[in-house]
């Protein structure tokens, strides 16, 4: 069976005859199945762009009066849900039926829109968008172990360039049926038409997707998938967490993604700011962001295909390039001018999603090691949106008035994009993972300096001593766990979950009344990659 880190074409299964044409319609058939069933994840996903415009409005304007720094925290759980499902998912894709994954995903989706759309207290609607954010990952890695079973090598990044479009183009829909909804209907209009859209397209998936070439051509078509996995879970968190291009690519992703969703969450906002214009044309403004996505899709899976020999990352670096030029033309131009905003959101969709198809999708799969693609395309993924929740929480921050305004939002989001292409060309030549794993003893002494630097920056804050005391507690087991103390590591890791948790909620902090965002957002960022850094610990069995 041809596995998704399978490097072998699959005109090599047996399928009996010259079946070579019947072989590539039902590729192709499995392709826009795939096109049209994660596409349709985006309805439940990118609808809260229109709802969160209205989130922040007085009640008596039909709003919930929330300020745009609790926004960008609900916008955020998503992001941090959905990334840690990404690295949850990117290992039950191995080895539970796709079918299976995608259907509570779809259907779980749906269901929790309608919830969130009746409530009204901020914590609610943080845990219900966060339930959300979960259920939204069990979409990505299930269809890349699916391409991966039938789409050969030779034009995988053209398959994963088509099934981008998808989303792409279900990004513009959503734009336009979520505007108008919570024009019709208020923001609650925003979470429950497109959970009805994406319900039926769940229905849809049952009944048309086929997981793997045996089903289609074996005479005895009702067997059960086998599993696809031939390495244990410990294996496959091992070869992926230890593989230094992924942490190459998923810091690339990470930081374009922190760019993509400030368009993506804010730009309906800004637009309605900016140009005063209602809810309902702001969307058909946004919606030509779809235009230049779909382009950017399909062209940039070719051009690697066709002029750089399977080489990603040429590509990815020169669309990021443009992307942050065009961001920070896009500062002036939507104050000034109607028709070069939508011009402009038509280029900025293709610099946007030509690299992170290429990012989310084809790079992780051309390298990781075999029999590893979906947790590798589920590590990146959980690379890449932990930088959009950080991207969300930072804009909701500094879009404030207060703390600089639109344009110096659009200013970071611009320097985000310039970081995402230097980051890209540490794997200029990359072509395949074999590559050295990272020394044993780098994630000891990354995760014990992300505990210290969390733990001494709050301190510059007035923060608590307790936190700064068990970081250094921390640090010191993790640094001594070698060989038989290689347990000291998980001891380590729940002292860093315990001080994660604080952060998050704020207990027992107590900072000072004029200590600024960063003083808690970069600790927590902090302390969630040490935690990750002491997981790749625990696991390293050299």
């Amino acid at each position: 069976m041809a596995t998704p880190g399978d490097q072998s074409d699959l005109q090599d299964l047996p399928l009996g005859g010259d079946d070579s044409v019947v072989q590539k319609m039902h590729q192709r058939g499995v392709v826009w199945t795939i096109w049209f069933t994660y596409g349709a994840f985006y309805f439940c996903r990118t609808n809260i762009s229109a709802a969160a415009a209205a989130l922040s409005m007085a009640p008596e304007a039909g709003g919930l009066g929330l300020d745009r720094y609790q926004v960008g925290w609900i916008l955020a759980a998503l992001k941090i849900s959905y990334a840690l499902g990404q690295l949850i998912n990117g290992q039950l894709a191995e080895r539970i039926r796709p079918r299976v994954l995608l259907a509570i995903g779809m259907f779980g989706s749906a269901t929790l829109n309608v919830i969130f759309g009746l409530g009204t207290g901020f914590y609610f609607l943080l845990f219900v968008w966060a339930c959300n954010g979960y259920c939204q990952s069990l979409g990505w890695t299930p269809c890349v172990r699916v391409v991966g079973n039938w789409i050969p090598p030779s034009w995988r990044g053209k398959a994963i360039g088509i099934v981008g479009t998808g989303y792409q183009i279900t990004l513009g829909l959503t734009y336009v049926l979520a505007s108008y909804s919570v024009e019709w209907f208020g923001w609650r209009g925003a979470v429950f038409i497109p959970a009805i859209v994406l319900a039926v397209a769940g229905i849809a998936m049952l009944l048309l997707l086929r997981e793997m070439p045996e089903q289609e051509f074996s005479s005895a078509g009702s067997q059960p998938l086998p599993a696809a996995a031939a390495n244990s879970w410990m294996e496959n968190m091992f070869l992926t967490l230890f593989n230094p291009t992924l942490w190459i690519l998923g810091m690339a992703l990470g930081l374009l993604n922190a760019c993509r969703y400030g368009f993506m969450d804010w730009g309906l906002t800004h637009l309605l700011e900016v140009q005063k214009s209602s809810i309902g044309k702001a969307g058909l403004k946004y919606c030509v962001i779809a235009i230049g996505a779909v382009a950017g899709s399909y062209l940039a899976g070719v051009a690697t295909d066709r002029l750089f020999g399977g080489r990603r990352a040429p590509v990815i670096f020169v669309l990021l390039i443009m992307l942050s030029a065009m961001t920070l033309l896009y500062e002036s131009v939507s104050r000034t001018s109607a028709t070069g905003t939508v011009l402009l959101l038509i280029v900025i969709g293709f610099c946007i999603y030509g690299p992170q198809v290429l990012l989310v999708g084809a790079a992780p799969v051309d390298l990781a090691h075999k029999g590893t693609a979906a947790a590798a395309a589920g590590f990146v993924n959980f690379m890449g949106y932990m930088g959009a929740a950080t991207g969300d929480v930072v804009t909701g921050y500094f879009s404030e008035e207060a703390h600089g305004g639109w344009q110096t939002a659009i200013y970071i989001w611009a320097g985000w994009a310039l970081a995402a292409a230097l980051m890209t060309t540490l794997l200029w030549n990359a072509t395949s993972s074999k590559m050295r794993l990272l020394p044993a003893w780098l994630p000891r002494v990354l995760a014990a300096a992300g505990l210290l630097a969390g733990a001494g920056l709050l301190q510059l804050a007035d923060g608590p001593t307790w936190l700064l005391v068990t970081s250094v507690i921390a640090a010191l087991l993790l640094l001594t766990a070698r060989g038989k103390l290689r347990p000291l590591a998980g001891l380590a890791g729940l002292l860093g979950l315990l001080g994660l948790i604080c952060l998050l909620f704020e207990l027992g902090l107590e900072l000072a009344d004029d200590a600024p965002s960063w003083y808690r957002l970069a600790p927590t960022a902090a302390h969630g990659f040490s935690l990750l850094a002491t997981v790749m610990v625990l696991i390293d069995r050299r």
